[in-house]
């Protein structure tokens, strides 16, 4: 298992594992770093074809079960055109940057980086960056303390 994660994403760090029930598309765009858990239920849509790189997940990042990550979305703007033929906004890079903790069934949108130590309480939306070493929890997630 580990030797074929290390072929099929960009990066596969070390004591990183994915369990029974992760859906990933786009491994070759997504790095994961080291001591990352991807726990059953968490789906990556990192498939993107403007982008080398569409998803980064630093170091000792905790992930619940049930995360969803994307890094595009479906266009609307036209209300003339039904959305199905409108495509897909442009796509944007995610990090999840090192020890922050990603609560069971937080939805993460594009373009979102969230802060080193941060927590996302469970089932956030989470529509804008989080910064470091706060808790931000709700639809769409707000900081509501700071851990530092």
């Amino acid at each position: 298992m580990i030797d074929l994660c290390r072929k099929k994403f960009r990066k596969f760090g070390e004591n990183s594992q994915i369990r029974p029930g992760v859906y990933v598309v786009g491994c070759s765009k997504v790095e994961i770093g080291n001591d990352i858990v991807l726990r059953p239920g968490t789906m990556i849509h990192a498939e993107t074809a403007t982008l080398d790189i569409s998803l980064i997940i630093e170091d000792q990042v905790l992930i619940g079960s049930g995360v969803h990550i994307y890094v595009e979305n479906h266009k609307f703007d036209d209300p003339n055109v039904p959305i199905f033929e409108q495509g897909h906004s442009g796509a944007a890079l995610v990090v999840l940057e090192k020890g922050c903790w990603i609560g069971a069934n937080v939805i993460i949108l594009p373009g979102v980086t969230i802060g080193k130590n941060a927590v996302i309480g469970a089932g956030s939306v989470v529509t804008k960056s989080i910064p470091e070493k706060v808790i931000a929890v709700g639809n769409p997630a707000k900081v509501i303390r700071s851990l530092a």
